[in-house]
């Protein structure tokens, strides 16, 4: 039956008692109510959150989660980081690139990530090449994520500069090199072979605003409006301080002055990390629709620094998390590293919250789910009629739940300990993790193991 029970959902309005879901034949939800009788329905076994997204993802950077954390330099940051993952760009063929990227979309969707938008930049061969086949990269990635069974926006990378100033590409870079045209024919391409598809978006992505100039940002965003007006656009921006001094440097402006004095910012847009903006640039932004795509783990992980939530939060405007380099693929630990940084910055409890919504667990799971869809055109995000099916079963048996209600079981399982307290996962009403354990989990390790074997032997 296309149904279940739930004792206790997070619904878009808060927790509600006895829920009962349906979906049809499509995966869709019909019937989201609350106050119901279970009738002939199965009973979750714990209480149910909307599918999370995980809105920004270079699968490909799995591979070295952990591997550089031996200090290199006396002022190890993102650019000396950099340096090993070109390392592993350098060793990478299409079918290294899907054996991790399906064993990655596992993992995600055993820890309650159901959808992920890939910011896709290796598109070219080893040499630097084009690839007989341009889509060969995009369609890799496609298959992982259909062999794993998560939805999956898919966002071709706009990456032509090595650095501000028509910088040339290094010979690890020019594996992500391309032009607009490039992009949006990719693009195209990829929307007429695979679309419609019921889990499957198409998006673009201007890398950065050293990765591309003035004339690539407005023909790549201008060609993409045109051949789609709710297309998602999503870019790096201000990620590190020393972008935003070269960017005041090269162009007399901020990323942020930059970008949106060239192009019109809308809610289509998502700018991932947004760490450095300034007080001024967050109000202009808050005016535009645009969301912001906070990767907490990998930001810490790198010594980012730490985006300033409380105003966003307060402005109740959308956001949304990313596993960016996957030194995490769990939500429950992006959403506590952002919740955490916010503590440390403001030496205060509790900053996701008010007195309207003081659950802070509630309020940045639903917050992020819902805007995280948002951005990934995905018709999910929430559960409710006509949203797809996409939801995640906690497991109410863990001993450290005992006798909790709802809230507080999700506080627990984000914020008490490390322990695993995803029990079921569904993806369009299709159950794609049971009891913790997504059914091709040990097919999809075997392959990521042989991958390893095979770029770790490598010089």
């Amino acid at each position: 039956m296309n149904s279940l029970f739930a004792s206790d959902a997070l619904l878009a309005n808060g927790w509600a008692r006895d829920v009962l879901l349906e979906w049809d034949e499509r995966g869709i939800f019909t019937r989201v109510e609350v106050r119901q009788s279970r009738g002939s329905a199965p009973a979750a076994a714990g209480p149910v959150l909307p599918g999370m997204a995980n809105v920004h993802s270079h699968a490909f950077q799995r591979a070295m989660a952990g591997l550089a954390e031996f200090r290199g330099h006396p002022t190890d940051d993102f650019w000396t980081w950099r340096e090993e993952m070109y390392r592993l760009v350098r060793l990478l063929e299409p079918e290294d690139v899907e054996a991790i990227a399906r064993h990655l979309y596992v993992e995600m969707l055993e820890h309650g990530y159901t959808s992920v938008g890939e910011f896709h930049y290796i598109h070219n061969d080893r040499e630097g090449k084009p690839y007989a086949d341009r889509a060969e990269m995009s369609n890799r990635i496609i298959a992982a994520a259909g062999e794993a069974g998560i939805a999956l926006t898919l966002m071709p990378v706009l990456y032509a500069h090595g650095g501000f100033g028509h910088k040339p590409l290094s010979p690890a870079q020019r594996r992500f090199g391309g032009n607009p045209q490039f992009v949006i024919e990719l693009a195209r391409e990829l929307r007429d072979f695979h679309l419609p598809h019921p889990s499957l978006r198409i998006g673009v992505a201007p890398h950065s605003v050293r990765a591309v100039d003035a004339l690539m940002l407005t023909e790549l965003v201008d060609t993409a409006t045109r051949m789609d007006a709710g297309m998602p656009i999503h870019m790096h921006l201000s990620e590190q301080t020393g972008e935003v001094v070269e960017c005041a440097s090269t162009h007399g402006a901020t990323p942020f002055e930059w970008v949106s004095d060239l192009v019109d910012v809308d809610e289509r847009w998502c700018f991932i990390h947004s760490t450095h903006l300034t007080q001024l640039e967050m109000r202009k932004l808050l005016g535009t629709g645009a969301a912001v795509g906070l990767c907490p783990v990998t930001e810490a992980n790198l010594g980012d620094g730490i985006f300033e939530f409380e105003p966003w939060f307060e402005a109740r405007a959308p956001w949304c998390i990313g596993g960016d380099s996957h030194v995490s693929v769990s939500p429950f630990e992006e959403l506590r590293a952002l919740e955490y940084s916010q503590r440390l910055r403001k030496r205060v409890r509790n900053v996701a919250a008010s007195e309207e919504f003081p659950d802070v667990a509630a309020n940045l799971w639903r917050d992020a789910a819902l805007g995280g869809a948002r951005v990934l055109a995905q018709p999910a995000g929430t559960m409710e009629p006509g949203r797809r099916a996409d939801f995640v079963v906690l497991d109410g048996s863990s001993a450290d739940l005992e006798s909790l209600a709802a809230p507080s079981i999700l506080g627990v399982a984000m914020f008490g300990g490390n322990s695993q307290r995803v029990c079921d996962v569904f993806m369009g009403g299709a159950q794609v993790v049971a009891q913790g354990r997504h059914p091709r989990k040990q097919e999809a390790q075997d392959g990521y193991r042989a991958a390893l074997r095979r770029l770790r032997s490598k010089p």
